[in-house]
């Protein structure tokens, strides 16, 4: 078995995710080619030793259809012979990109391999490829949870918030924290995994978050209305209090991230120098309705294989999906806050669906170098009731 190693691992700054945002002029295997070819300048690596591009995609529809893996290292300029290919696991298809690149290093299946991910949803809003309002789910599906049906993810973070007791006033703090975290950050610590991206249009390459807000307070916070209350769903669901609010949830996001992994042999062979070693993979399923609770059994599998325990990791990248997810994860593991979202999360950096597992991946490498951390657990709440989970050791 071969050690996989991130040789080193890039990401784009976050647009918002609607019409005039940042990134909202550039078509998005334009958005992920940027990334590939930075990922190339920095390491000097001949893109003709990749042996595959694995790429994470949710909206897999219109100017992201046709493999948009395959068509970014097309429109990067690598060789014709290097392949790619697309994979969706939801919001977590990036970091799955990962495991599979990865987990092919070590199976020894690859020597050299990119997992990236890219999201444009300003140009490809979510729900694009349901066309005609068709039923992605089938007869089956309804059949297995007649009484209970899915339910949106507004209103499954609505059912975790009123399930772990959380009040609005500790999401909309948590939400301010994010920001204040992220606006730190952004004074230097992000340097060294944002590249600039050209986009048609503006003056000045992208280089900052656009989607960070310095000013948020939980005041301000709380004059916000929920986001997602209707009558239905209220009469449905009496439990809830209705505290999720645009406020305390991800923003609509465009983005794109990339990472180099390969065999720390290969990587001593080329005189590259690994920054990080992966050491556990998990996934996990949970239920479909409640939908944002898995990466509390996903992070319970992966520090089993791992052989550690949640105080021996230096920093936790939670998604930030909506506020409640990082905060019923802490309280089910015990997990010490102040190693939760180190440089802020979702709510503040954005969640470009398909590109958000590596970007969190490049926000914790880079954290933990700058502050000496061994160890770093990403997980991440999925659509269908899923999350992956990984611990990586930087080197």
């Amino acid at each position: 078995m071969h050690d996989a190693v991130i040789v080193d691992i890039v990401r784009s700054a976050s647009g918002r995710g609607k019409p005039g945002g940042a990134l909202s002029g550039l078509h998005p295997v334009d958005l992920l080619a940027t990334v590939l070819r930075a990922l190339v300048t920095r390491t000097g690596i001949e893109p003709a030793l990749i042996d595959d591009v694995i790429t994470g995609c949710v909206g897999q529809a219109a100017e992201q259809a046709a493999n948009i893996g395959r068509n970014a290292v097309l429109a990067a300029g690598w060789p014709l012979t290097v392949p790619g290919t697309t994979v969706d696991r939801a919001c977590g298809s990036g970091q799955q990109a990962m495991h599979f690149a990865a987990q092919g290093v070590m199976a020894g299946a690859y020597d050299i391999v990119v997992a990236c991910g890219v999201e444009s949803m300003s140009r490809v809003p979510m729900g694009t490829a349901m066309v005609g309002g068709a039923d992605p789910f089938g007869p089956g599906v309804a059949a297995r949870l007649a009484g209970n049906g899915l339910v949106s993810q507004g209103i499954a973070a609505e059912l975790v918030t009123a399930r772990w007791g959380l009040t609005r006033a500790q999401l909309d703090t948590y939400a301010a924290r994010s920001h204040a975290l992220a606006a730190r950050a952004a004074a230097g610590a992000f340097a060294n995994e944002i590249v600039p991206v050209d986009v048609p249009g503006r003056d000045a390459p992208l280089t900052q978050d656009e989607t960070i807000r310095p000013a948020t307070s939980p005041d301000g916070l709380a004059g916000l209305r929920p986001a997602f209350y209707d009558a239905a769903s209220g009469e449905r669901f009496p439990q809830i209090g209705w505290h999720i609010t645009a406020g305390n949830s991800s923003p609509l996001t465009d983005g794109a991230a990339a990472a180099l992994i390969m065999s720390a042999a290969r990587a001593a062979e080329l005189g590259l120098r690994p920054r990080a070693r992966f050491h556990a993979f998990a996934l996990a399923g949970d239920d479909p309705v409640m939908m944002l609770t898995a990466p509390i059994p996903a992070t319970r599998k992966v520090l089993a294989k791992a052989g550690l325990t949640i105080d021996d990791v230096d920093a936790y990248e939670v998604n930030e999906a909506f506020a409640p997810v990082p905060l019923a994860w802490a309280a089910d593991l015990g997990a010490d806050p102040e190693r939760l979202n180190p440089r802020g999360g979702a709510i503040a950096l954005g969640h470009p669906l398909g590109g958000s597992g590596v970007r969190l991946m490049a926000t914790l490498v880079n954290h933990l170098e700058q502050t000496g951390g061994r160890y770093g657990l990403q997980t991440m709440c999925e659509a269908g009731g899923q999350a992956n989970a990984t611990i990586v050791e930087r080197l």
